[in-house]
């Protein structure tokens, strides 16, 4: 079987983690028998052909190439709502993937086409117009998309209405989702999350949290900043991750006297993640409307506790008292008292990150993930 993944987001090199558990999957399906090939837009340096790890990535041109920055960096929306040179770049990646879809309809020939993200993934695909089966994956930003904008409604239900199968990575999105499409029957299925890289060793620190994530108002770090204003003065964050917000959350640790406290690391790929979950008292997800929360996955298999907002996604990741520890959404007290409990009892942590790591296993691991996503392949193949 011959899968074509068309998706925004994708590695850029080996350990680079954008679009990781789309990599990872297509990974996974290659030792079942799958063959797949991904189609996903250019950027500054990237070839336009080239293997990583078994897998054949093409990238599209759409804009000249200094515009070209839209894809990987996760900041797509807020270029296309500040510029008019997103604006453009948008509407190049629109047309572009669309001619781009139709040659490798042509030269891959694929039984199933594959759709990381509706937008703009599935609007790239329903342009070409191909005979194949469509599988579309939401994976939380495109469903926030069609939630909350003006124009988006029409063009998700298009989407949707011409996929063979439609999969979201939790209940959380597969009920918005179906809010917006009444009738839609959308199987809950996550990527798949490193089960090698991510594991446990080494000693954790007894007051040492951790975030990783975007710096935006979504991820809600500042909120986790409050929290540490009032969590222990012994404990201390580090903070992975870069975003449109990181200025202004830099001075507000520093209003909070927390300057001494908190590390800034940035971006980091995967492998240098590992050594900061396993030291790391527990990881802290302050996140609003989370799609699914695969940091939090990464963390479970460390066996790192995970504390978290009750929000979007994360109940399916964390079952509240058995995997890790569920607060209030919104509210930093009850973060900082979770915070200060992950000090006070690291017994209860260690449990709680073995519990974690055992329903990790059973749910993300890529043989299981891959299995799951070959059955959807074969079915709409087969009826189409």
């Amino acid at each position: 079987m011959r899968v074509l993944f068309v998706t925004h987001s994708f590695p850029r090199h080996a350990g680079d983690t954008a679009g990781a558990f789309v990599h990872r999957l297509a990974v996974a399906l290659g030792h079942i028998g799958v063959t797949v090939e991904v189609l996903a837009p250019s950027a500054p340096k990237l070839p336009a052909i080239e293997t990583i790890e078994g897998i054949t990535v093409r990238r599209f041109r759409y804009a000249p190439g200094q515009w070209e920055t839209l894809a990987y960096a996760g900041t797509m929306a807020e270029q296309v709502q500040t510029s008019l040179r997103g604006k453009a770049a948008l509407a190049g990646l629109l047309a572009g993937g669309t001619l781009a879809v139709r040659r490798s309809l042509s030269a891959f020939a694929p039984d199933v086409i594959h759709a990381h993200w509706w937008f703009p993934s599935g609007l790239m695909v329903l342009g070409a117009m191909p005979r194949q089966p469509l599988v579309t994956t939401m994976h939380g930003s495109d469903v926030r998309l069609a939630a909350k904008s003006s124009w988006a409604p029409a063009l998700f239900r298009r989407v949707i209405q011409r996929s063979a199968a439609v999969t979201t990575v939790s209940a959380f999105l597969a009920g918005r989702a179906t809010a917006m499409e009444p009738g839609l029957a959308a199987a809950i299925e996550p990527m798949p999350v490193n089960i090698d890289l991510f594991s446990p060793a080494g000693v954790r620190a007894q007051s040492q949290f951790l975030f990783v994530g975007r710096l935006n108002a979504q991820k809600g770090i500042r909120l986790l900043l409050d929290a540490m204003a009032s969590a222990r003065e012994s404990s201390t964050l580090d903070v992975v991750g870069e975003g449109p917000d990181e200025p202004a959350l830099r001075a507000h640790a520093n209003a909070l006297g927390l300057a001494a406290r908190v590390r800034w690391h940035g971006a980091l790929p995967q492998h240098m993640l590992v050594p900061l979950y396993r030291a790391a008292t527990a990881l802290v997800m302050p996140s609003e409307d989370e799609g699914l929360g695969l940091v939090a996955v990464e963390a479970q298999l460390c066996e790192t506790p995970v504390i978290a907002f009750n929000s979007g996604g994360l109940p399916d990741v964390i079952d509240h008292g058995n995997t890790g520890t569920l607060v209030p959404s919104g509210d930093t007290a009850a973060l900082a008292t979770a915070m200060d409990d992950a000090i006070i009892n690291p017994a209860r942590g260690a449990a709680l990150g073995k519990s974690g790591r055992v329903a990790a296993l059973a749910r993300f691991a890529p043989t299981a993930v891959a299995a799951r996503y070959k059955a959807i392949y074969e079915r709409v193949r087969n009826a189409y």
